[in-house]
């Protein structure tokens, strides 16, 4: 029997509806997604390349559930994400930049209670999360501190552990390394291709960071105005944008060159 895909979304699409202004517009219409479909193996980094507002943290909720889609389906394993909401949750761990934590709390104390929620015994989860931790190169004299004197990196760090503690089947990482240093950075993609690669997990990456997507992603799908404009690994990408003028492309030059915009001067509209 062929097991199912990680993740499978077929012609999902998204609006939302913004309030007018008091005197002015009445209500506008936002389509954050226009028929998106995608696949992700196992094993595979399949990134989301776009800038902030085409779409990209959009798609992301309605795959962890958080979100509906108005139309197409996205399913997870084989489960579909509007029917079997609970058993996707299961299934998936999202990480994203505005994660929520008990500040008062430390960071293992924090992973301990979601490790404890999904089941794992308090012995084994603090010796996983000083384990994660270590491993995404936190600091391990500030573990028992409160989240609250933690800098904005060192906070989502705990993030990402947070989401990896669990071992989830299909990690979702939202724009993760966002208010990272380099050198933090370099250690989140080494810690999430350990991830891939031991435990053959599938990993959607949402970035707007051209170079992280370039070294970390299997696959990397363009979005530009809530839709995919392109798909496939960075050097098939490169050799469609290879041109007299351009004989090596980075894959700033394809983003370019499919959008016709940079991608800081992205859509500027909710995701």
């Amino acid at each position: 029997m062929v097991e199912a895909l990680p993740l499978r979304t077929e012609a999902v699409s998204k609006a939302f509806r913004k309030p007018g202004r008091r005197g002015g517009e009445g209500p506008k219409v936002v389509q954050a997604l226009h028929e998106v479909s995608l696949e992700v193996a196992r094993g595979q980094i399949y990134g989301l390349l776009g800038a902030n507002g085409s779409g990209k943290s959009t798609l992301v909720r309605i795959i962890a559930t958080l979100l509906l889609p108005d139309s197409g389906q996205a399913t997870v394993f084989g489960r579909d994400v509007t029917r079997d909401a609970a058993i996707v949750r299961r299934l998936v761990n999202r990480v994203s930049v505005e994660a929520a934590f008990f500040k008062k709390l430390s960071p293992v104390e924090n992973l301990l209670y979601t490790a404890r929620l999904y089941g794992l015994g308090a012995r084994q989860a603090v010796a996983r999360a000083r384990e994660i931790v270590a491993g995404l190169g936190f600091p391990m004299d500030r573990v028992n501190e409160p989240m609250e004197n933690l800098s904005r990196g060192q906070q989502q760090k705990v993030a990402i552990a947070r989401g990896l503690i669990t071992a989830p089947m299909l990690l979702l990482l939202d724009e993760p390394t966002t208010g990272l240093d380099p050198r933090s950075k370099r250690e989140v993609q080494t810690f999430v291709r350990a991830i891939r690669d031991e435990q053959d997990a599938a990993v959607l990456f949402t970035t707007h960071d051209m170079a992280e997507a370039d070294a970390l992603c299997d696959r990397v799908a363009i979005m530009d105005e809530g839709r995919i404009v392109a798909e496939g690994s960075s050097a098939k990408l490169k050799r469609r944008a290879r041109s007299a003028d351009l004989p090596d492309p980075s894959l700033e030059d394809v983003f370019m060159a499919l959008t016709g915009h940079a991608i800081e001067d992205g859509p500027d509209q909710d995701e």
